[in-house]
């Protein structure tokens, strides 16, 4: 089944609320990047995450969500757009915790200390960014906790990834879940008690429930409306033009270094791990064209 974004509003306007299927993106990056069980549900949540945001963007607008923490996957960072558009990276693919060790957590691997960043290309002459110190290295707490904090935004961020029997990812969603202005205090508060009993999204994730589903779980007597989907799809913008800019920056004398003392050059891909091979005879070519 395809992954794709469902987002609804309560009746009254108290409520927003989006939920995602990410099954299929998540394995993605999980082939792309050769993670091992603990990296692929940090990376899984980070990319259901970003898909989240993504349902609060419009027209040309772009998000990245960008973890660095102590652990031992140190870097993972996640892009969307409007479009539901999705990629990620992460720096050290391999967390080496056992599957049946007690630090077997997404915490431990993304570390307690650390920082979520959040830059949005709005469209403006900059891009804004936000940071907020992590929680807990779960990355659905923190990211709720930064729309709470730097956004001004009561939020409730579940995100939930499954594993098979040789890690590959079998389920993927997530749902967020934000107080609007001057909204029923009732209403929301009912939500909030809701959800504090709420059962782990992973055992939804397992019963094969729709975003739809889930959302319907959440809300189950009070009316929604506006449903809107939005198809979700794995998309890396880096193209061999792109990547041969890249290298022209680097100026003629490394362009000759990079040809004879390696005989050319290969660029990879952070994102999709798409290796780009340019041969000495083209870095040489390159490096003449600058004059």
């Amino acid at each position: 089944m395809n992954d794709y974004l469902a987002r609804m509003l309560t009746e009254d306007g108290s409520l927003r609320a989006i939920a995602v299927r990410t099954t299929v993106l998540a394995e993605e990056c999980r082939r792309r990047h050769g993670t091992d069980p603990v990296a692929t549900l940090a990376l899984g949540r980070l990319v259901t995450g970003a898909a989240l945001c993504g349902g609060l963007l419009k027209g040309e607008q772009r998000l990245a969500l960008v973890v660095e923490g102590d652990g031992p996957l140190r870097r993972l960072m996640a892009e969307t757009d409007a479009e539901g558009r999705v990629r990620a990276s992460v720096k050290c693919p391999v967390s080496h915790l056992a599957a049946t060790s007690a630090d077997y957590t997404v915490s431990n691997a993304v570390g307690k200390s650390g920082f979520l960043h959040v830059v949005k290309d709005l469209g403006l002459k900059e891009a804004y960014r936000g940071s907020v110190r992590l929680q807990s290295g779960e990355i659905g707490e923190d990211l709720a906790y930064y729309f709470t904090v730097s956004e001004q935004t009561p939020s409730s961020v579940a995100l939930g990834v499954c594993l098979g029997a040789t890690g590959e990812v079998s389920a993927a969603g997530g749902f967020l879940v934000q107080a609007l202005p001057d909204g029923d205090e009732g209403i929301v508060a009912a939500v909030e008690r809701r959800l504090r009993e709420f059962p782990p999204l992973t055992s939804l994730l397992k019963r094969d429930l729709t975003p739809e589903g889930i959302l319907g779980e959440i809300f189950s007597d009070i009316p929604l409306r506006g449903r809107e989907t939005l198809e979700l799809s794995f998309h890396c913008g880096c193209r061999r033009q792109r990547i041969r800019g890249i290298l022209l920056a680097l100026g003629k004398e490394e362009l000759r270094r990079l040809a004879e003392e390696e005989n050319g050059a290969a660029v990879t891909c952070e994102f999709c791990r798409e290796v780009y091979a340019f041969s000495r005879e083209e870095v040489l070519r390159m490096a003449e064209s600058l004059g």
